[in-house]
């Protein structure tokens, strides 16, 4: 399953920093090039609850291999098309079946951890996706300087590889949808429980979406260098800490380990936007990553304590939903208060957001238990 997630990540982060290019060069304005990654993204949001529940029905690995296929044939289209119009019709489809791939691969991987150890197999197995994001973008400007076809035909070829990966899949356990009941059959399709309390994602994952769009930029206009010493500090917080902070939620409590993450994200957003400086930077990275990586495992891990087996798939949808739609979100609103305000103001924007992630949490959880 990491190997498998390694790969998918491998192949979309090859092509979300490309496709912008390709956009503009096929007459497409900066505008255009940026709705790609707010169409992929929105389309996994909106769509992740209902694909969710239909990998519950139809079997996780078949949704795998339904993913990657489709997926495959989007890449062959971005090769084929010369209208970038066609392009941001495709990604909505990529974006749709992306959602399905996310779900049915978390609820297959929570089905195989042992229910004590759920939060550091969920830890290890999300650092695949950071070693693949860390490692695509350079192989893809690499690629990309030979021509955007040889782009699409990595992906391609990737995700082939992705479904015969899904195929050597163990089916055992997986297929609960076809020995499920009656009543199971009839439960509403969005988990709407793990929706409300997934808005707690959305509140903190604003300010991710921010600092992935726009933290180089900010370096930048400091005149800081390397640009992307921010998303590499992040990222080497989140793969020295996560593999400690799972084990600890497993053994403590996942809410004892989750409140006090919400607050470093705060804390986090809050440094760079009262910052202004290289070690600012550096400091907010690291405070921020601290409860970033900390937090996504272990709040999936203790959502996913009171779900039936048989609806792991439209739980991980829910879950996705709400991050996906903050991301989108935390950019595109970023970008506008960057605009008009400065950086100052949409990254306090986004620390006053996840603040309230914490009190948001407690009051909901509380309730709905």
């Amino acid at each position: 399953m990491c190997g498998f997630t390694f790969t998918v990540f491998l192949s979309a982060f090859q092509l979300l920093p490309t496709a912008p290019f390709r956009i503009v060069d096929l007459g497409g304005s900066t505008f255009a090039s940026g709705l790609f990654l707010g169409f992929l993204t929105y389309a996994s949001a909106t769509s992740a609850p209902f694909t969710g529940a239909l990998a519950d029905r139809i079997g996780r690995r078949r949704t795998l291999l339904l993913a990657s296929g489709v997926i495959a044939l989007c890449s062959a289209g971005y090769a084929a098309t010369s209208n970038y119009r066609v392009m941001l019709a495709l990604v909505i489809v990529h974006g749709i079946f992306w959602s399905g791939l996310l779900s049915a691969s978390g609820a297959y991987m929570a089905g195989m951890l042992p229910e004590g150890r759920r939060a550091e197999g969920l830890g290890y197995w999300g650092l695949s996706s950071v070693a693949a994001i860390a490692v695509a973008p350079p192989i893809a400007f690499w690629v990309f300087q030979h021509g955007w076809l040889w782009i699409c035909v990595s992906c391609g070829g990737l995700n082939l590889l992705m479904g015969a990966i899904a195929w050597t899949l163990d089916e055992e356990g997986d297929n609960a949808a076809h020995h499920a009941s009656s009543a199971v059959r009839l439960t509403p399709a969005i988990e709407w429980r793990v929706l409300v309390l997934s808005l707690t994602l959305f509140l903190y994952s604003f300010g991710y979406g921010a600092i992935t769009s726009f933290s180089a930029v900010y370096a930048d206009a400091l005149g800081v260098t390397p640009k992307s010493l921010y998303l590499t500090t992040l990222a080497v917080v989140i793969l020295l800490t996560r593999p400690l902070s799972g084990p600890l939620a497993d053994r403590i409590g996942y809410r004892r380990v989750f409140a006090p993450s919400l607050v470093l994200i705060s804390s986090g957003l809050a440094i760079l936007a009262l910052g202004g400086t290289r070690g600012s930077l550096v400091a907010s990275a690291v405070v921020f990553g601290l409860g970033f990586g900390t937090a996504w495992p272990v709040f999936v891990a203790y959502a996913l304590g009171d779900i039936d087996a048989r609806r792991r798939g439209a739980a991980f949808g829910a879950i996705i939903a709400a991050f996906d739609i903050g991301i989108g979100t935390g950019s595109t609103a970023g970008g506008w208060l960057i605009q008009r305000f400065g950086f100052s103001v949409a990254f306090g924007t986004a620390a006053a957001l996840s603040a309230v992630a914490l009190p948001y949490f407690l009051l909901v959880d509380r309730r709905l238990r």
